[in-house]
């Protein structure tokens, strides 16, 4: 019998740098899950009610919303129809363009967003503070890897 392996520029799993964003994305996302299950909110659902709320007064389409929070714009659609389902956020239609929706916070989303945050931080803090210093240096990084695209293209 032969042996079955990957056929891999690298020499174990542990040194594929896509494996392990996977690996720590994962668990990364778990923690968020479990935190955001208190407050009724999807990890995806809390994104895009605290980026909302993160734009303050500003009123953002969806296809806005979905650039800032860097989320498929189809996906980005059926989570704002549920957040408005919620009362967390309202859909208007934009007079300047009637294929889109404005989208706002209300009072409702915006305390919860602000409440909800606080426990996604206190989970960044403690799942990241392994880092110790080097959390802003990994933050830096994954800011480039974010915005690669825009980079390469200029978008």
């Amino acid at each position: 019998m032969s042996k079955v392996s990957l056929v891999t520029e690298f020499d174990s799993a542990q040194a594929s740098p896509g494996f392990l964003l996977w690996q720590v994305t994962n668990k990364w996302q778990a923690r968020q899950r479990k935190a955001l299950a208190a407050f009724g909110l999807t990890h995806v659902q809390f994104v895009l009610l605290a980026s909302l709320v993160w734009n303050g007064n500003k009123q953002l389409t969806q296809k806005e919303l979905a650039a800032f929070a860097k989320t498929d714009v189809m996906m980005t659609s059926q989570v704002v129809r549920k957040l408005e389902q919620k009362g967390l956020i309202v859909r208007a239609t934009n007079k300047q363009d009637s294929r889109s929706f404005l989208l706002k916070p209300t009072s409702a989303g915006i305390a919860l967003a602000n409440q909800a945050v606080q426990s996604v931080e206190r989970v960044d803090a403690t799942f990241f503070g392994l880092l110790g210093n080097d959390v802003e240096d990994f933050a830096a990084m994954m800011r480039l890897l974010a915005d690669q695209d825009r980079l390469a293209f200029g978008a």
